[in-house]
């Protein structure tokens, strides 16, 4: 095992060892199939979704992360936090969703198509679609609603500006470079049986996690600091 593999591993354990005091900071692991608006959600913050049959074999036991997220990155944002889940949410009345605006349902969808051999030849074309094309792909959303509505999720608070350089941003792109398996020695790999290993992202499929942007970058050890802070600031919920 390479020098830079093994410092890898070792802040991975404590990336991990972070994300569980958070967990029970906030009591748990929640998901979007369960969640609405009226619960108790910070303004602003970070998300890290896991995935049943997704788990540690080198840096520990337990799930793995598989997608990293925030929102506002862009000055004068309005974003909250809960309308950046929401629209991973999908609606919850009909089921669906619009992977148009959300990158996370645009490539689970892409991955359940693959799989099945479903013909969806509109799937994540253009940022807007008329009615009938939105119904034509209904069955899938309501496919990827049920996918990522079952995925437990832990949630961040950090209510800093928005803009490119906040800390959320910070936490979100040093989280997924050190997460990542793109073009490196693959640490707690995905199984082979992992969703994404069907999608049509090359980048999603060798980095392991749900994400694109940030999976060929390396890691800045100090976010782990700025990390452990953000997560011993917050409050125990109860």
């Amino acid at each position: 095992m390479s020098r830079n593999t093994i410092r890898r591993v070792a802040h991975l354990k404590r990336f991990y060892d972070i994300l569980g005091v958070l967990e029970h900071k906030i009591g748990g692991p929640r998901r979007l199939v369960t969640c609405s608006g009226r619960m108790d959600w910070p303004r602003r913050g970070v998300y890290f979704f896991r995935e049943t049959g997704e788990g540690r074999s080198d840096s520990g036991s337990g799930s793995r992360i598989v997608r990293v997220g925030t929102h506002a990155l862009k000055p004068d944002a309005g974003t909250r936090l809960w309308n950046r889940l929401s629209q991973h949410q999908g609606q919850v009345r009909s089921g669906g969703g619009n992977h148009r605006g959300s990158i996370f349902r645009k490539h689970v969808g892409a991955a359940l198509i693959e799989k099945s051999g479903h013909a969806a030849t509109t799937w994540g074309e253009g940022s807007s679609a008329p009615r009938e094309v939105r119904m034509g792909e209904l069955d899938i959303e309501r496919l990827v609603s049920r996918e990522i509505g079952a995925m437990p999720f832990l949630w961040l608070a950090v209510d800093d500006a928005p803009g490119p350089d906040s800390q959320r941003g910070y936490v979100e792109c040093n989280s997924i470079a050190l997460l990542s398996n793109f073009n490196r020695k693959p640490i707690d790999p995905h199984s082979p049986n992992w969703l994404g290993g069907h999608c049509n992202r090359e980048r999603v499929r060798k980095a392991g996690l749900w994400n694109v942007k940030h999976v060929d970058e390396d890691h800045n050890p100090a976010f782990l600091d700025v990390l452990s802070a953000l997560v011993n600031k917050m409050e125990i919920q109860r």
